[in-house]
């Protein structure tokens, strides 16, 4: 069975993937117009791509659309981290991944978003079984970070030496 994994970044797909591994035949997925400034996206992205390689999987993104995500953003600029905004993003994310799965023909889909510790795993769930119900297409329900999944992606980062960032990607997280 395939499943279209979105991945946020490296250091996060590391215990998605050592989860998912066995299950499926993972693809991975970039689509991250949130992440500011530029320098930060690329440098995430040449280390998911790196991520990729390492565990042969197959790469599909989506690039650009970072002024259409700010234009999504507008008026939750105040917001605070883990508010309206973040649900806003996490929305716009998973809704560009069951497009990308479904229009693709994989089985299911899934995000690494819920590995990070700050990332509410039952509030991206709820947003990802929603949108499996739009698109008809099952969403992999998982919370990355438990069973150690958290401590696992931070080892192997620092085995593989990827980057770890101290925010979650947008220029509003970055001033919190």
């Amino acid at each position: 069975m395939k499943l279209l994994l979105h991945l946020c970044c490296a250091s996060c797909g590391i215990a998605a993937l050592e989860k998912l591994g066995n299950r499926f035949e993972v693809s991975l997925f970039w689509y991250n117009p949130n992440i500011y400034p530029k320098e930060e996206e690329q440098r995430r992205r040449k280390d998911a791509l790196r991520l990729a390689d390492i565990y042969k999987k197959n790469w599909l993104e989506v690039k650009g659309r970072e002024e259409l995500w700010r234009q999504k953003m507008r008026g939750l600029e105040k917001e605070p981290e883990g508010g309206k905004r973040c649900w806003f993003c996490f929305q716009d994310r998973l809704k560009k991944t069951a497009e990308k799965a479904k229009e693709n023909k994989f089985d299911y889909w899934s995000t690494t978003l819920t590995t990070g510790p700050q990332k509410n795993a039952q509030v991206i769930n709820a947003l990802g079984s929603s949108l499996a119900q739009k698109y008809d297409l099952p969403f992999w329900e998982d919370d990355f970070k438990k069973k150690d999944g958290f401590k696992k992606s931070v080892a192997l980062g620092k085995k593989y030496n990827f980057y770890r960032q101290n925010y979650c990607g947008c220029i509003f997280s970055q001033k919190s």
